[in-house]
């Protein structure tokens, strides 16, 4: 799991120490991801599976692609398809990714970069692993993650974002134990280069055996860890979480998450992604690619798509770096 590391950790910015008034988010409750497979085939965990949607808002969907070491031959993406009413974003951790989009956005990703669409009014794209690595094979793993946008901003015209892995905030614990890769939102002072509709916070963190993490959180925020691997705990009770466990906690300003001092040897510390934000509070009409607010904005979208109002495939891609 490379995503983006460092040489020397304890020259990173340090995350200030919790005041000791700050009030602890209880852990709400812990679930197990399924499995399953997206696209052409790709296996998934279903993060949020069995989680009432309102303890999510303003995630909708996220998804744990691979970890899988594919043979020549074998790695898989998805078709050209349509979205409208949200945001998605793409973190790749091990692998890599090409994206196409009929609004002109495209780029590649691998090994910790991350690439943001916003869907909004409509649009199709294309996400699927390059020629070259279709031919070798090699190792896939990565997330997807669905952020709602508000009914006004619903019809918002589409973007794309190129986030480079290098561009991240990087930060580290007080004791050097955890490395926190900051992608988006703000997280103890420290921002990440995501710029979202949605107010919310997105971290990669890479906690060492038998240390501990205790970060600042927005009391307006929720708050969700997944654990993409190794073990550990979560809250101040300790709640044990292990690899595909998402814990989901509940009212307060600080979230505290520690790695188990005794690790599995293919998984040598806890990683985990902390994710959060400022709940919309609206009606939620979803249906395969398309989220909206209601029934009938559901079925407007279906009809878009099929009189091909979202889009034509292709157009000519273009950087992500142009957003203001």
């Amino acid at each position: 799991m490379p995503a983006v590391s460092v040489d020397n950790i304890l020259v990173l910015p340090r995350v200030p120490q919790v005041p000791a008034t700050a009030t602890d988010r209880k852990v709400v409750s812990v679930t197990t991801a399924p499995s399953g497979f997206e696209g052409e085939g790709f296996p998934v965990r279903r993060a949020f599976a069995g989680v009432d949607m309102r303890q999510l808002d303003p995630f909708i969907h996220m998804d744990q692609m691979g970890e899988v070491e594919y043979a020549p031959g074998e790695p898989k993406g998805t078709a050209w398809h349509p979205h409208r009413g949200f945001e998605t974003v793409t973190y790749m951790i091990d692998g890599t990714m090409r994206h196409q989009d009929s609004n002109g956005g495209g780029g590649v990703i691998s090994d910790g970069d991350t690439q943001w669409m916003t869907a909004g009014g409509g649009l199709l794209h294309i996400e699927a692993p390059p020629e070259e690595l279709v031919m070798s094979g090699g190792l896939f793993h990565g997330f997807q993650l669905w952020v709602n946008l508000p009914a006004r901003m619903k019809m918002t015209a589409p973007r794309y974002q190129d986030i480079n892995r290098g561009d991240v905030s990087l930060l580290s614990t007080q004791d050097g134990g955890a490395l926190l890769r900051v992608i988006a939102g703000d997280v103890a002072g420290h921002s990440g280069p995501g710029i979202t509709h949605t107010p919310i916070a997105l971290l990669h963190a890479t906690v060492s055996p038998g240390a501990e993490v205790r970060l600042p959180w927005r009391p307006d925020f929720n708050a969700l860890v997944y654990v993409m691997s190794g073990s550990g705990t979560v809250g101040s009770d300790r709640r044990p979480v292990r690899m595909g466990q998402l814990a989901v906690f509940g009212s307060g300003d600080a979230i505290t998450l520690a790695a188990d001092q005794a690790q599995e040897s293919r998984s040598p510390q806890l990683d985990v992604l902390v994710l959060g934000g400022l709940p919309i509070r609206e009606p939620v009409a979803a249906y395969g690619p398309f989220v909206m607010n209601t029934r009938q904005e559901l079925l407007q979208a279906f009809e878009d798509y099929q009189a091909g109002r979202l889009g034509s495939i292709p157009a000519q891609p273009h950087p992500g770096h142009d957003v203001l």
